[in-house]
């Protein structure tokens, strides 16, 4: 009931921010020290990290159970934000699009969240095997997500979340009622 009108009004947000000269002032003066260079462009519509971010949002918790959700979603925000400040500040060996030390801070950032959820919610072993498999996944999306041209703040909760969900249904009946609870 929230995230959906937020979602909404994050979109027509950005719509209006490229089709409003007063709304992109406004915009500009607020947040535009907050935009990357690509999100500032007025020559076509590009949504912003933000609006794509909810869009996400939407979609994992529409697709997937609740602790998929919470996984994918929490390691989008922990995990992006490690590959990004390691990558920029210490990345110096190219791997695929990126830099091999963003992606090994995306990975063990994964790892940390998963843990911290796991032992949170009390899940069964097999959510953590499932889970770190998702979140070499989810360092490969968020590596490789310029050449699939898909932000990254929907390619990475989505092949989590997909990953997740795919694994957890090779796992015997039982087990999987705790996954998915």
């Amino acid at each position: 009931m929230i995230l959906v009108p937020l979602t909404l009004a994050f979109i027509i947000a950005d719509v209006l921010i490229h089709w409003s000269m007063p709304v992109r002032r406004l915009a500009l003066r607020l947040v535009g020290p907050l935009l990357r260079p690509h999100e500032l462009r007025d020559d076509r519509l590009l949504l912003n990290g933000a609006s794509y971010v909810l869009i996400s949002a939407c979609i994992v918790v529409a697709l997937f159970p609740k602790i998929i959700a919470i996984t994918s979603f929490a390691i989008l925000i922990i995990s992006d934000i490690s590959a990004a400040i390691v990558g920029r500040r210490y990345g110096t060996h190219p791997f695929l699009d990126k830099t091999l030390e963003g992606t090994i801070a995306f990975f063990v950032s994964a790892l940390v969240v998963i843990g911290i959820i796991g032992f949170l919610y009390s899940m069964p072993t097999v959510y953590f095997v499932i889970a770190a498999c998702a979140a070499i996944v989810g360092s490969l999306a968020e590596n490789l997500s310029i050449r699939l041209k898909m932000d990254d703040n929907v390619s990475i909760p989505l092949s989590i979340g997909a990953t997740m969900w795919l694994l957890s249904a090779l796992v015997p009946s039982g087990e999987f009622l705790l996954l998915v609870e």
